[in-house]
């Protein structure tokens, strides 16, 4: 088994706990290794360090577990940096959500002016994380969980020779939702979606063995104006059958904007600010089980889950031990895996992993009535990544303006400036108006 060292930045965040029970349920594959959980507040980083302990220790293992609020020491000499942290917390997504809805434009923590937002604070991080690197562990990899992970690996690897990859969940869950909106068996529904992380689409869809539309179609026939409990699956479905591709349900802000726009100007909280109204409830939890000797994480009572960010943690085992596994991943596309995207764009696709590295799959093309949306994201994706590492205010208005949720020239000059200025502590100079 693996006996490596790697260091989680983020390891004190309140989706930590579940990372690392997930890490433990693995425990056998990394053997002997050391995790270095790095994160600001010394006293979240001592409850996940014993919640761990306990877990190592009640299944046999022999790990060890060490915290630092020193990043640059704490790198030193790793081998792999698991990346999952939120710059500035949910008080800065709350900003994300909540500023740009004064201009009629949706607030989102990946998508729109909301997710440019969080790639620029991500960035400022992830470039100091890469400096520290290339001087105290330049054989490190980078496995990144950090949003919008598309862009920080875009920045990564356009200004670094750092090795990175990046992960979510979505090629995956996103087809079930659209099978369960249509009333179907979602193990029968079989796509392969691509593009752009959160904003992918299937490039082949079938269901039980045969096209997938016809049978989505005549199950949205059915089912469109009657009362439903899933609006956003609803809208995945009609989407999917508009456009004959199965969507990232993420594409229903910019699909139904109108509607998501309405809806989140209503609601009395922002996502966000419901997720900090749970947050002590969160750590309550997780204090509990860290004075058990065999700590048990409760599913509705753990932030994300009790097994987080499982597809990086199979491709770190799978690349230290050397143990080949098939999965979704977000890497440069440097042979032109994905048709109609540059091959210095970061794609999400599938592929293999193990002990040389990542392998993607040969990709058909996307259907062209979703190729183009595609494409303006991933150029937005770009000119964000640049922006946010080496970019100014204008650089930066340029990128919010090549996402299509935002409206024009003067609203997106207006936005910036006061996201910005909202955001100062955690942006820097450069591209403070």
């Amino acid at each position: 088994m693996a006996r490596v060292k790697i260091a989680y930045l983020g390891g004190g965040s309140s989706r930590a706990a579940g990372t690392m029970a997930s890490f433990m349920h693995h425990g056998k594959e990394f053997d002997g290794s050391e995790f270095v959980l790095i994160d600001l507040e010394q006293d979240r980083l001592d409850v996940v360090q014993k919640l761990t302990q306990n877990m190592a220790r009640n299944r046999g293992l022999d790990i060890t577990i060490t915290t630092s609020t020193n990043q640059r020491e704490a790198l030193r000499d790793v081998d792999a940096v698991l990346s999952s942290f939120r710059p500035g917390g949910f008080e800065a997504r709350a900003l994300d959500e909540r500023i740009p809805l004064k201009y009629g434009v949706i607030g989102q923590e990946t998508q729109g002016p909301g997710g440019m937002m969080m790639a620029l604070r991500s960035i400022q991080i992830i470039k100091s994380l890469c400096a520290d690197l290339s001087d105290v562990a330049p054989g490190a990899r980078i496995f990144n969980y950090t949003n919008p992970i598309n862009i920080v690996s875009q920045a990564v690897s356009d200004y670094t020779d750092i090795p990175i990859a990046s992960f979510c969940e979505g090629p995956i869950v996103f087809p079930p939702v659209v099978a369960k909106a249509a009333g179907l068996d979602p193990d029968k529904l079989k796509a392969n979606l691509v593009g752009i992380n959160h904003n992918c689409w299937s490039n082949e869809a079938t269901y039980d063995g045969q096209d997938a539309f016809p049978i989505l179609r005549e199950r949205y026939e059915a089912l469109k104006g009657k009362p439903t409990d899933d609006i956003n699956g609803l809208r995945a479905l009609h989407l999917a059958v508009a456009m004959e591709s199965i969507p990232s349900d993420y594409f229903n802000y910019y699909y139904f904007r109108d509607e998501i726009l309405r809806e989140r100007q209503l609601a009395e909280k922002t996502r966000s600010e419901i997720i900090m109204d749970e947050l002590p409830g969160y750590w309550q939890h997780y204090r509990e089980q860290a004075e058990s000797d065999a700590p048990q994480l409760e599913q509705d009572r753990s932030r994300g889950g009790i097994h987080e960010l499982e597809l990086a943690i199979d491709a770190i085992s799978a690349y230290y031990n050397d143990a080949p596994i098939r999965q979704p991943f977000n890497i440069t596309n440097t042979e032109g895996w994905l048709p109609g995207f540059d091959e210095s764009t970061v794609v999400e696709l599938w592929g293999t992993v193990d002990g040389k590295g990542f392998h993607p799959e040969k990709q058909k093309p996307l259907p062209h009535s979703v190729l183009g949306i595609t494409q303006q994201l991933a150029e937005y994706q770009i000119l964000t990544a640049r922006a946010g590492w080496e970019g100014n205010v204008a650089d930066a208005v340029r990128a919010m303006m090549a996402n299509p949720l935002v409206p024009s020239l003067s609203v997106a000059e207006a936005l910036y400036a006061e996201m910005a200025h909202a955001q100062r502590a955690w942006l820097p100079e450069r591209l403070l108006p």
